[in-house]
């Protein structure tokens, strides 16, 4: 048992529509007496594709002891259902940042000499958000609310460029520092971004939905790889998609060798540090 994000189901709130399951490509949703039941924890990766599709939002995202998610399990139900199903299953994991899963299912594919759906040219030049997750819901944030404040405010940003995609693995400000890895929404969400989470680090900002996470992850390796980072925070939004950036980080470090402790910082959508 390990301790990682899993579904939860309000059965009080659930009404049995079953909108649900067919969310959920991993297979690790049915309709049990009249309410959805999550039937295995080994078939729920806690990225929450089901939750945007809940008219009665019943489906939530807690961190608990459970089975740890099991990627060639579910790839062995996924792949019986058909090139659509695969394709959005791998859709899933890839804007979702998971890097391990992904190879997993990859390989998996690759066993059985079936294509991967993703390779096709119509994948590159997509002009929507398939997933459905909560993170591209629209919502009102703090309205009415007026921020204005005319106090100067001193910027604790230390270097430039900011964008991981163009920093240099080899940087002056990132040897012997402490690394601000953000989520690109992090700033704007965040008032006190400058003060509370940049102050005296250096700095590595991304869009792990919307950008390449693979890249990011070998990337950020190769930084940890030739600098002395004291400590990394990692600052990602409460929305699952965002999850990604700090698995990313996860993955870097393992692979770069080194032990450096890593600190996350979750914020929600109306600015506050959880």
């Amino acid at each position: 048992m390990v301790k990682r994000n899993i579904i939860k189901i309000d059965e009080e709130k659930c009404n049995g529509c079953g909108l649900c399951i067919p969310n959920c490509p991993e297979g690790a949703l049915q309709i049990i007496d009249g309410k959805a039941r999550l039937i295995s924890d080994l078939f729920c990766d806690g990225l929450g594709a089901c939750i945007g599709h809940c008219p009665q939002d019943a489906i939530t995202i807690e961190e608990r002891e459970a089975e740890e998610y099991d990627e060639k399990k579910v790839m062995e139900n996924i792949v019986k259902q058909g090139k659509n199903i695969i394709k959005a299953h791998l859709e899933h994991l890839k804007e979702h940042g998971e890097v391990k899963y992904l190879k997993q299912a990859l390989e998996v594919l690759k066993e059985k000499n079936i294509d991967n759906p993703l390779e096709e040219k119509e994948m590159q030049h997509k002009n929507s958000l398939p997933c459905g997750c909560p993170g591209t819901q629209l919502r009102e944030v703090n309205a009415g609310s007026d921020a204005a404040d005319n106090t100067k405010q001193a910027s604790a940003l230390r270097q430039w460029p900011v964008q991981l995609s163009l920093l240099p693995v080899q940087a002056p400000f990132f040897q012997d520092s402490h690394l601000l890895v953000a989520s690109d929404c992090v700033p704007f969400a965040n008032p006190n971004f400058h003060s509370k989470l940049l102050h005296g680090k250096s700095l590595v900002i991304g869009c792990p939905k919307l950008d390449d996470i693979e890249r990011y992850t070998e990337k950020l390796t190769e930084i940890f790889k030739n600098n002395t980072i004291k400590s990394i925070t990692v600052a990602i939004m409460e929305v699952p998609c965002c999850s990604g950036m700090h698995m990313a980080v996860e993955e870097a470090v393992e692979a770069s060798g080194k032990n450096i402790p890593i600190i996350k910082e979750t914020i929600t959508v109306e600015g506050n540090i959880i």
